[in-house]
């Protein structure tokens, strides 16, 4: 479950082009298979990996959260999720569920037609709400993925004691 959410929320992290979301989700794909293996071929220190970067996917997805609710001086404003490489902002900004979005080109002469200005208004949720919910449900996951891998790696460790007391 926790492949499919982080694999939808790289999607709508390319159309965005937020280049920091895109590798964080690249390396949890990566290591939620490299669990998954782990698991079923047992290995413990691959499930061990997989609890580590858990405790780092949920303090990122903390400071997503911080990131878009502002928190602490942070601005959803900044390209900083883009790696200050493009003006791009989360997909969702303009085109969250009811959202109308006007695309306004610029009346003065010698701007380039590429830049415009985007008018986006009667949206039922805000973007920063709607990403919010994407790191909370990533966490809960997370969470969940964490108490499992905890329990089979104890699983693991006492059918190896069990192995070298026979």
């Amino acid at each position: 479950m926790g492949q499919l959410a982080a694999l939808e929320r790289q999607i709508f992290d390319f159309l965005g082009f937020q280049w920091a979301p895109i590798l964080g989700n690249f390396l949890q794909i990566i290591v939620v298979i490299l669990g998954l293996f782990g698991t079923i071929q047992f290995r413990p220190r691959y499930i061990v990996v997989y609890t580590v970067w858990t405790a780092l996917w949920v303090t990122w997805n903390v400071f997503i959260i911080c990131f878009y609710l502002e928190v602490g001086g942070l601005s959803k404003e900044t390209d900083l999720m883009t790696f200050n490489i493009s003006m791009h902002r989360s997909w969702w900004r303009e085109h969250g569920p009811g959202c109308i979005r006007r695309v306004v080109r610029p009346s003065a002469p010698g701007i380039l037609d590429d830049y415009s200005y985007v008018s986006v208004t009667g949206c039922i949720i805000d973007f920063q709400y709607l990403e919010v919910i994407h790191s909370a449900i990533q966490i809960l996951l997370s969470l969940i993925g964490f108490v499992y891998a905890c329990y089979v790696i104890s699983v693991f460790m006492e059918e190896e004691d069990s192995c070298r007391n026979k």
